[in-house]
């Protein structure tokens, strides 16, 4: 369907997450992954989707020279947003536990950004989920840190994962999303692209 709508245009996804990847392959979409380091800092009067929004763009920006005509460089930023506050990735499993106590018996945010760049132009849409843990106890924590080890995790968890079992109570908005990619919106704007030319 969107895949045969989109055979003339070549699917740049920079992306190293394994999830990421998996879920364009759900979608049946043909793409292919290039990876440019960039450091992710963003000016600090940055809130929410304001700064997964800067993000996306920003990790688009080592790419802009290189672009064909037929290019749809996809690049996605997600952070967790707790008390006004944005959560990454931990640095260590010290971090990753403090991160996923900090969220014990509280709703936070997921945020996500994702930005679709070609030569005729760049295109940014987000969403954002509500999640509700539990009150979770510092062993269920400890035995998540050291098992799953979630350092790749922006907010130090996989919702797919043991902690997301036993210990989201509620999620309002996209589970994708949380996942690490909002697949809809994914979609729709793909299909729009595609539409339009």
């Amino acid at each position: 369907m969107l895949n045969e709508k989109l055979k003339d245009f070549n699917i740049i996804l920079a992306s190293a997450s394994p999830r990421r990847h998996a879920f364009l392959k759900s979608m049946n979409l043909n793409f292919e992954i290039q990876l440019k380091p960039v450091e992710e800092i963003f000016p600090n009067d940055l809130q929410k989707e304001g700064i997964t929004d800067y993000l996306a763009k920003l990790k688009a920006q080592p790419f802009l020279k290189y672009l064909k005509d037929n290019d749809i460089l996809i690049t996605s930023d997600t952070i967790v947003w707790l008390e006004d506050k944005a959560i990454g990735k931990p640095k260590d499993e010290a971090d990753a536990f403090n991160m996923i106590k900090s969220l014990s018996n509280k709703t936070h945010d997921v945020v996500t950004s994702i930005c679709f760049t070609q030569n005729s132009g760049q295109h940014v849409v987000n969403t954002i989920t509500k999640v509700t843990f539990k009150a979770l106890t510092d062993k269920e924590i400890q035995y998540y840190v050291s098992t799953y080890k979630p350092l790749d995790k922006a907010g130090a968890y996989g919702i797919q994962e043991w902690i997301g079992a036993i210990g989201i109570i509620s999620i309002e908005g996209s589970y994708n999303n949380v996942v690490g990619l909002p697949t809809h919106l994914l979609y729709k704007t793909l299909n729009t692209i595609a539409d339009r030319n």
